[in-house]
């Protein structure tokens, strides 16, 4: 028995090694770099949803669907999956407490139609203080689906200009969808006594588009394996630091390297051309703005077919697990992780479960959509999100990037999805959101 098992080590040795020599060879560290500088690239403008620069990243994606061989999802005439949604902004905010007027750069609101309170009794009022955590409090506003007024303390003042720079510019939704207002203001008050808000909301209806492609299975094309980022980000915001003069978003992190490992997998997959199962590489629009693309296109799809998901969410720099290494989140919600490491056996890199259990990240990416219905869908990411200071701000550039880390994360992900793809491995279902 112990020699069978050490002939057993070495030809797994072996198999790895060669499986890691092929994708050395097909994923390219040099084409890495040159779909990351291009989509994170100052004519991008940021690629906000809504804007030319999304357009151009769109543009940018079919054309390396189109030279890596990929096919248009079905009912598609092009690699566009176009849909419409409903945007609703602010044209007008007036706010006063204790009838006090307050000022316009300190106050902003959201919702999807115009809205007047006069001290209503089912508006709720929080007040986010100097010991609270702003995230936690908005984020329990916003999914509580009450009329909400939020009296944030002045220690807030960068996090409470960052949300208004995308949420005041405008909220986004499926047509039909009705979300209580939320009114964020700025500054210290003892008490509310009294308040008045006056909104008037511009609803227009808009269009937005993932970008998809697939290789059809060879042996189990009605099994589906989805590889997925999401190509949009903030666009043109306020600069987070004083004297810096750049206001754009290039989002190279968040989430061009995810796109690049998307479009690099596509390749790498064209050129093996050995998939048994359909494969769909899908950039997904409008995560930023609620993961409505990936909403979207959980519609569209046949869930029950989806066997598995690879997400992919900011994989530039070095992971809290050092490098060859990234984290799965909800990790313990199916055997997808156990799969891929297994697959890993014999290299140097490793998947670990997620370390930031308390940022939800596992509902916080465009993997959610597939997810709440039971689909092993799971984020794959390096991000150390708890020290993150270049998150969601100008200085989230190119220049910032490993790009070894982001190549290596990508190659791992080719050889550890290798028998998911192949059809040897099934991950067990994640439980329904309901469930």
């Amino acid at each position: 028995m112990k020699k069978i098992s050490i002939i057993t080590a070495a030809l797994l040795s072996v198999s790895a090694y060669s499986f890691a020599q092929d994708v050395n060879k097909l994923i390219s560290k040099d084409d890495v770099a040159r779909i990351i500088k291009t989509l994170s690239a100052d004519d991008m403008q940021g690629r906000a949803t809504f804007t030319p620069g999304i357009e151009k990243a769109a543009t940018f994606i079919e054309g390396e669907y189109k030279k890596a061989g990929l096919k248009p999802m079905a009912g598609n005439t092009g690699y566009r999956q176009n849909f419409t949604m409903v945007r609703s902004t602010p044209v007008s905010l007036s706010v006063s407490i204790n009838g006090k007027a307050i000022v316009a750069d300190s106050a902003f609101a959201s919702g999807t139609d115009s809205f007047k309170w006069a001290s209503d009794k089912d508006v709720q009022v929080v007040t986010v203080g100097a010991d609270k955590n702003f995230r936690t409090e908005y984020r329990a506003a916003s999914q509580s689906g009450k009329k909400t007024l939020l009296l944030i303390d002045p220690k807030f003042k960068d996090l409470f200009s960052r949300v208004k720079s995308y949420l005041g510019a405008g909220s986004t939704n499926f047509k039909g969808t009705v979300k209580q207002p939320l009114v964020f203001v700025l500054g210290k008050f003892d008490n509310t006594a009294s308040f008045d808000v006056n909104c008037d909301i511009k609803n227009e209806e808009l269009p937005l588009f993932n970008v998809a492609g697939i290789l059809p299975g060879k042996t189990k094309p009605n099994e589906y394996v989805v590889f997925s980022g999401h190509y949009d980000h903030l666009g043109i915001i306020k600069p987070d630091k004083p004297g810096v003069t750049d206001s754009i978003a290039n989002g190279a992190d968040d989430d061009a390297s995810g796109t690049t490992a998307v479009l690099s997998l596509a390749k790498y997959y064209k050129k093996l051309n050995n998939n048994a199962r359909t494969l769909i590489f899908v950039a997904f629009t409008a995560e930023e703005i609620g993961e409505y693309g990936s909403q979207y296109f959980a519609k569209q799809i046949d869930a029950d077919k989806v066997v598995a998901m690879f997400n992919i969410e900011m994989i530039g720099k070095a992971s809290k697990f050092g490098t060859n290494s990234a984290f799965i989140t909800g990790f313990e919600r199916s055997d997808f992780g156990k799969i891929l490491q297994k697959n890993l056996k014999g290299t140097a890199f490793k998947f670990y479960p997620d370390p930031y259990p308390d940022q939800n990240l596992f509902y916080r990416s465009d993997n959610a959509s597939l997810a709440e219905v039971g689909v092993p869908a799971h984020t794959i990411s390096t991000d150390q999100i708890d020290i993150d200071k270049l998150y969601h701000t100008v200085s989230d550039e190119f220049s910032s990037l490993d790009v070894n880390n982001i190549t290596s994360a990508i190659r791992a992900i080719a050889l550890s999805s290798r028998t998911i793809v192949s059809g040897q491995d099934t991950p067990t279902r994640v439980p329904k959101k309901t469930e």
